[in-house]
């Protein structure tokens, strides 16, 4: 990550991973980035900017943010791909701490941190408007029964892995 000292301008990676959590949460939503900004009172530009990582969003503003697309402020950090030496001892030995992300395993949701460059793969996949919408659909299925057969379903037209 660039420093101050360095006088570099390189988006940091920490800055780019919440701004695209915040685009998918919105995304997701169905919330275009002008009504984001008007909930929070910016301009769809900043709201331009925090997705790409190229500004930096406070711990307020974030809060705000989590507020308005209904997540808490965790979900941001989620899929967080941590650095072996950075991660806790105890992080490291263990099994990963369950949030939002694992909820999304159960429909092939995003792949665990430290996973294969299929990892990058399948973030793409995840970001399309196709999935998106699948994504909406189905979790507007009012019985829990009905979801799991077409999730199901879907699992069964999908080529073996």
């Amino acid at each position: 990550m660039a420093t101050a000292e360095d006088g570099g301008t390189r988006v940091s990676d920490l800055d780019a991973h919440v701004g695209a959590r915040i685009r998918l949460r919105r995304t997701m939503l169905g919330m275009s980035q002008e009504k984001l900004g008007e909930a929070i009172s910016l301009t769809f530009q900043q709201v331009q900017k925090y997705e790409r990582g190229t500004n930096r969003v406070s711990a307020s503003r974030l809060f705000e943010i989590a507020k308005v697309l209904d997540v808490p402020i965790g979900f941001f950090y989620d899929d967080m791909p941590l650095a072996p030496a950075a991660a806790p001892p105890e992080t490291t030995q263990a099994g990963p701490v369950m949030g939002f992300a694992e909820a999304q395993q159960g429909f092939g949701g995003p792949p665990m941190p430290g996973t294969s460059s299929q990892a990058t793969v399948d973030a793409a996949v995840l970001s399309r408007r196709e999935t998106l919408e699948l994504v909406r659909a189905y979790y507007r299925i009012p019985d829990s029964g009905v979801r799991k057969r077409v999730l199901d379903l879907i699992r069964s037209m999908a080529p073996a892995d």
